[in-house]
Order: C-alpha cells, then sequence, then structure tokens
C-alpha cells in the first residue's frame, strides 16, 4: 500500500470518529513523529561523530614518559 493510500484510509477513518477520538489519533501522530525524529536526529549525531576526525589523535597517543622516568621500580 502506499503512503498516499494510507492517509486516505486514515482520514476517512478520522472523519468517521467523535473528535476526542480524533485527537487521541493526532497525540498518537505526534508521538509517533517526535520518536522517529529523535531517532533521525540520534543516526545523525552517532554518523558524525564516527565520521569525524576530532578524536584521531586518541588513536596514536604520543609517550611522554619512559622506564628511565621512574624514580621507583615496582618489581612486585
Amino acid at each position: 500500500m502506499t503512503k498516499q493510500k494510507i492517509i486516505e484510509r486514515t482520514l476517512k477513518a478520522i472523519n468517521q470518529l467523535p473528535e476526542d477520538k480524533a485527537e487521541e489519533i493526532s497525540a498518537f501522530a505526534d508521538f509517533i513523529f517526535k520518536r522517529y525524529e529523535e531517532h533521525e536526529l540520534t543516526t545523525g549525531i552517532h554518523k558524525l561523530a564516527s565520521e569525524s576526525q576530532s578524536f584521531d589523535f586518541l588513536k596514536t597517543e604520543d609517550e611522554i614518559y619512559s622506564i628511565q622516568d621512574l624514580k621507583e621500580v615496582y618489581n612486585g
């Protein structure tokens, strides 16, 4: 079924319902849309973070200290 057919069928059903039931459907549609919007936003943020090179410096950390820097060697 196409999106247009689904919309037409839903509108037909809503037009036959009392106002309070139509409001429930509207509230549910808002809820579904907000959930979809949040999912899309989260997906976009994940994609942006995974493709970003901002934190690439963490992958190759420079050796700042060596064994010679130790004042005391632990031989546990």
